[in-house]
């Protein structure tokens, strides 16, 4: 115990004092703050441009079959353009020039009651001034199809804004909120247990090529060194995860009241605790499941060059996992795929997460799922400090699979 407690304190240190660990965490950790921040800086653009900015200008045109009034009343009605300034202009060209020289934002030509032209001096990715114009000339074509059945002005006006509220009452998980908190703990798994399962196994073979081997192994046991090595390795991964989540956490709390109620950031910052213990629970138990393997594959290799071949069957059995998983978070987490990936060891901590995330489950399933992964765990790191032992001292050619787990078997 006191060998494994010195090895884990001096790769916990190394870890922390890594310069690209330290400034990949800072930034990561200075993004997610920024994406916090963005509520409040954009409310408080859009405030001092309502307390006396200049008012974008929109051109429009209208050739035939639409009344000029109430397409520009149609136009202001809608969200997007309320607050605009509507320029009617009788030539497209005229159009088209005052929209290049940025005069107006933007142009709408009104061809007929069903055709119009989106002219735009730069057309963005997530420009939706397109959506909303199509929205404005289908209520427009609502307001004239009635006016020419006889209703007056005030009753047009009665039946256009009636107010439509609707109130989703989930009686199990509500999916569409819970696919974030599922989609961001897989994806949060999978970067960790990649690169740090990675870090592991590279560590390793790098103090092998070095020689650095010969001299840990006189005065530590191999199993002391494997199991420091990925504990350290946990828990920088750990903490790591907790000063990017708990900074994200601390900039919403101080941003909350510029958040709106159907925000994104809310619904993933209103995650309940329950899903938290879930989530940290089998992230640890899948950490450690191929933790284990990495560190054994890293003992096999003779010189750094030999994992990127060695640990590649891992990786594809996880990339494999990972697709299922994502592939049936939008369609059904309780296929029969997703069961047995539930009790799988390998692919349990992404499914069965998810499922609980998304889904109703029985306790039993659950219980069965966790049973599994801890006894995969035990069994792992028994069978991956054997392997660890026959690897660390073998030089030369990298021993084939079967080779090192019958050397394994026997405990050698």
């Amino acid at each position: 115990m006191k060998q494994f407690k010195t090895i884990y304190k001096h790769e916990l240190a190394g870890h922390i004092k890594n310069k690209a660990f330290v400034g990949v965490t800072i930034f990561l950790v200075l993004v997610v703050v920024a994406i916090s921040f963005l509520p409040r800086l954009l409310n408080s653009s859009s405030s001092d441009t309502e307390g006396g900015g200049k008012k974008d200008k929109i051109g429009l045109l209208v050739e035939s079959g639409v009344d000029v009034e109430q397409a520009k009343e149609a136009l202001l009605a809608e969200e997007r353009f309320a607050g605009c300034e509507i320029m009617v202009e009788k030539d497209v060209e005229t159009l088209k020039n005052l929209v290049m020289v940025g005069d107006y934002k933007c142009g709408f030509a009104i061809h007929d009651a069903g055709h119009f032209t989106y002219f735009v001096d730069d057309l963005s990715f997530y420009d939706s001034s397109m959506e909303s114009f199509s929205n404005t000339l289908k209520k427009l074509n609502f307001r004239t199809a009635l006016k020419e059945k006889g209703m007056s002005a005030a009753e047009i006006e009665k039946i256009s804004n009636i107010e439509i509220v609707g109130e989703p009452v989930a009686l199990g998980s509500n999916q569409a909120q819970n696919y974030f908190y599922a989609y961001i703990m897989i994806f949060a798994l999978y970067m960790i247990i990649i690169l740090y399962g990675q870090m592991i196994a590279t560590n390793v073979a790098s103090e092998k090529s070095s020689r650095a081997m010969e001299v840990l192994i006189t005065s530590a046991k191999p199993t002391a060194l494997m199991f420091g090595k990925i504990l350290a390795a946990c828990t920088a991964g750990m903490g790591q995860l907790i000063l990017i989540f708990g900074g994200a956490y601390a900039s919403f709390k101080f941003n909350e009241s510029y958040i709106g109620e159907g925000n994104i950031i809310r619904m993933i910052f209103n995650i309940p605790l329950e899903l938290i213990i879930y989530m940290i629970v089998f992230s640890l138990l899948g950490f450690l499941l191929y933790a284990m393997l990495f560190g054994a594959v890293g003992s096999m290799a003779t010189k750094v060059e030999d994992i990127n071949t060695l640990q590649t069957p891992i990786t594809i059995l996880f990339v494999i996992g990972f697709l299922i998983v994502v592939m049936n978070m939008g369609t059904n987490v309780n296929s029969g795929i997703m069961i047995v990936a539930s009790y799988f060891p390998f692919t349990s901590p992404m499914a069965m997460f998810t499922r609980i995330a998304m889904g109703e489950i029985p306790t039993y399933e659950f219980v069965i799922s966790i049973a599994i992964l801890t006894v995969s765990v035990i069994g792992c790191g028994i069978f991956a400090a054997r392997i660890y032992r026959a690897g660390v001292l073998h030089y030369g050619k990298p021993p084939k699979f079967m080779e090192m787990l019958a050397k394994a078997k026997k405990g050698v």
